[in-house]
């Protein structure tokens, strides 16, 4: 019997809200991307529990349509990787923390590279060890972040003429991909390609998610997707390509009336303008349903669906439970136990980042433990 996956969250019955997380339509997501980045490979990120949407399940999901290699943050995570898909190739992008080395050749996983410091201290451990399990190497183009200089990695290049230089992969990462029309991409897809004609030979990666549709120049060897592959738009400004994969529900733990004039929430920011009935959802900030979703103090919040229909947030969110003004629904429409959908196809992870003033990356890997967890598909 396949165990169960990690952080499946509490009984069903229990639980404030259900999270399920559409194994098919990852896997359609990914088998897109890799037919765009054709014939360039498409490795799967699953960094952050696969952006909140759970690494193991969602490891296996791409392994099982095809994907080979896959990118964490963390050691931890790329132990997780490996014990789900023994095969994989893993590379661990936060790259080596000083005393480290070793760990990653005991996990089978490979560090990304981003300073000499960790280059220089890498290879005094495979010297040492024998290790020759491979490592890649960052380059810095334009983000400022990790990777080496180009000057430094001109430096280097001369190191894959020689045997058992141990580098298996070669990267550099887009800062403005998402804005396809920012000079800067050029001018990365520029330099990164003078680098790799330095590293000839070893596979070079530089599209993320939105770098995958910046063109074939972008695509080099592999292809990196993450947010896409969990259905953000990779294409902002025009419409989403991917499939939605997160629909989230809460669940009504009380219908109140409330009459006109009454408040409702902390601070008694949403005041009722008529005779209203209000929905109490056992789902809060503590949540990862951000205290912005609420609509309080004349400043627009989110739209959830209940009984089919858009309604909108009332006053604060609370750290565990929201408010719904429900007024406007037919009575019996909505009642205690029934669920409201507070992340679905109709009022997707974007736009409830919109509201939350932050991006679908934060609005996914923030979603809390305390929901009961579904893998469908």
């Amino acid at each position: 019997m396949r165990p169960a996956p990690l952080h499946a969250g509490p009984p069903e019955p229990e639980a404030g809200g259900v999270l399920t997380i559409d194994l098919a339509a990852i896997r359609a997501n990914w088998q897109r991307m890799a037919s765009r980045a054709a014939p360039a490979e498409c490795a799967g990120v699953v960094k952050a529990d696969a952006y909140g949407c759970g690494l193991e399940p969602v490891a296996e999901a791409l392994a099982g349509c095809g994907c080979r290699t896959f990118f964490v943050a963390t050691i931890a995570e790329g132990r997780r990787v490996r014990a789900v898909v023994p095969t994989a190739i893993v590379y661990v992008l936060n790259g080596i923390t000083a005393g480290t080395a070793a760990a990653f050749a005991d996990a089978g996983v490979r560090p990304v590279i981003g300073s000499l410091v960790e280059l220089a201290e890498w290879d005094v451990f495979c010297g040492a060890s024998g290790w020759r399990g491979g490592a890649a190497l960052q380059i810095d183009t334009g983000m400022n972040r990790l990777g080496i200089s180009v000057a430094e990695a001109a430096a280097l290049a001369a190191r894959v003429q020689t045997p058992d230089h141990g580098l298996t992969l070669v990267m550099s990462h887009f800062a403005c991909a998402d804005t396809p029309d920012d000079p800067l991409n050029a001018q990365q897809i520029d330099l990164f390609r003078e680098l790799r004609l330095m590293f000839r030979g070893v596979t070079a990666s530089l599209a993320n998610s939105a770098g995958v549709f910046l063109g074939a120049s972008a695509h080099c060897d592999l292809v990196r997707p993450g947010i896409a592959l969990y259905g953000g738009n990779p294409t902002p400004g025009q419409p989403n390509p991917m499939l939605p994969v997160v629909t989230l529900k809460g669940r009504i733990t009380l219908v109140r009336n409330v009459p006109a004039g009454a408040t409702v929430g902390y601070g008694a920011a949403w005041t009722a303008s008529r005779p209203s009935r209000i929905a109490i959802v056992a789902v809060g900030y503590a949540d990862g349903y951000r205290r912005a979703a609420g609509h309080a103090g004349g400043r627009p919040g989110a739209d959830v669906i209940v009984a089919g229909q858009r309604c909108r947030t009332a006053g604060r969110v609370s750290m565990d439970l929201l408010a719904i003004d429900i007024t406007d629904l037919p009575d019996q429409a909505a009642n205690r136990g029934d669920d409201v959908t507070l992340i679905g196809p109709d009022n997707g992870v974007d736009e409830l980042a919109a509201v939350f003033d932050t991006i679908g990356y934060e609005v996914l890997t923030s979603l809390g433990r305390r929901y009961h967890r579904v893998w469908a598909g």
